[in-house]
């Protein structure tokens, strides 16, 4: 039987519809123009003629990136980092919120601790006060800075505990009954179950260790270690393709190159490349951000 949609009900279907092509453009115009961009001629870029495609299309921006063994060293210690950093942070929150969603006849002194992690949401050192602390404990040219500072967030702690509280007690229970400790049952029942939630974590983590910059300028003295955001930073504040030319490591054909390179080419195409393997790993992960599979999970 045919079920007959009313006018309103179409209107709304195509406004609806509309409205999100719109805004899915809006959000991937400034991709495609950033693409464009590297892939155009300085002679087009510096006049501000490119728009959604190339214009004069080269690829000597990469052709010069692939040049420049700091950048891919940059790249290589975001992604150590991102790495690192992520399956680190996972592993604290996970073993930190377990025994807070616990109650205070289990955990002794749970309120106490859990007012301790939410004390530090809203309370913090000033930058001067980290960079003491960082060079007291030895973090200040260390990789280790971009890594340890932010292993535990608190919110995702938060987050990740009331997830837990709402798992069915039932299902513990059996588990004990079972003969299973606290860490079988974390790690055989609890983490699978809150798939949903962990996969949200590690996304927001990596995004986060990816994107980030101030660390490495601030607490790096030695530019060899910069992150590639930070590298990107400073690039973009003093880069000037025609100093390439002075390092001797340019072809001749390169060298020619940088006459149609300027610096929005090559700051298009550093910024293209950096965005681009955390573009790729998004939509893979898009789709565990569902409601939670607890429901239905104790019968009867």
């Amino acid at each position: 039987m045919a079920i007959k949609t009313s006018t309103s009900r179409k209107i709304f279907v195509i406004f609806n519809y509309t409205f999100l092509a719109i805004l899915a453009l809006i959000c991937i115009f400034p991709f495609i123009h950033l693409l464009a961009l590297s892939f155009s001629s300085d002679k087009f870029t510096s006049q501000g003629l490119v728009s959604v495609y190339p214009m004069g299309f080269t690829l000597d921006a990469y052709m010069i990136l692939a040049t420049k063994p700091e950048f891919f060293k940059a790249f290589g210690i975001s992604v150590a980092r991102t790495i690192l950093g992520t399956s680190l942070a996972l592993i604290v929150i996970i073993l930190t919120a377990y025994p807070l969603s616990k109650s205070s006849k289990v955990l002794k002194g749970r309120t106490a601790i859990a007012w301790i992690f939410v004390f530090t949401m809203f309370f913090g050192g000033t930058l001067a006060s980290q960079y003491v602390l960082y060079r007291m404990l030895g973090l200040l040219d260390n990789f280790l800075v971009f890594i340890l500072p932010g292993a535990c967030d608190v919110w995702f702690v938060l987050m990740l505990m009331n997830f837990f509280r709402g798992i069915p007690k039932e299902i513990e229970e059996a588990a004990l009954i079972d003969g299973c400790n606290h860490f079988q049952i974390l790690f055989r029942i609890f983490v699978p179950i809150s798939l949903p939630v962990i996969v949200t974590i590690v996304l927001f983590t990596a995004v986060g260790h990816w994107n980030s910059w101030f660390d490495g300028i601030f607490f790096m003295n030695d530019s060899n270690m910069y992150p590639l955001q930070s590298y990107l930073y400073v690039m973009l504040e003093s880069s000037d393709p025609s100093k390439l030319a002075q390092n001797g490591t340019l072809t001749p054909d390169q060298l020619e190159a940088l006459k149609n390179l300027g610096n929005k080419n090559l700051q298009a195409a550093q910024i293209f490349l950096g965005m681009l393997p955390i573009t790729l790993v998004y939509p893979f992960l898009q789709k565990f951000f569902i409601k939670g599979i607890t429901i239905g999970s104790v019968k009867g």
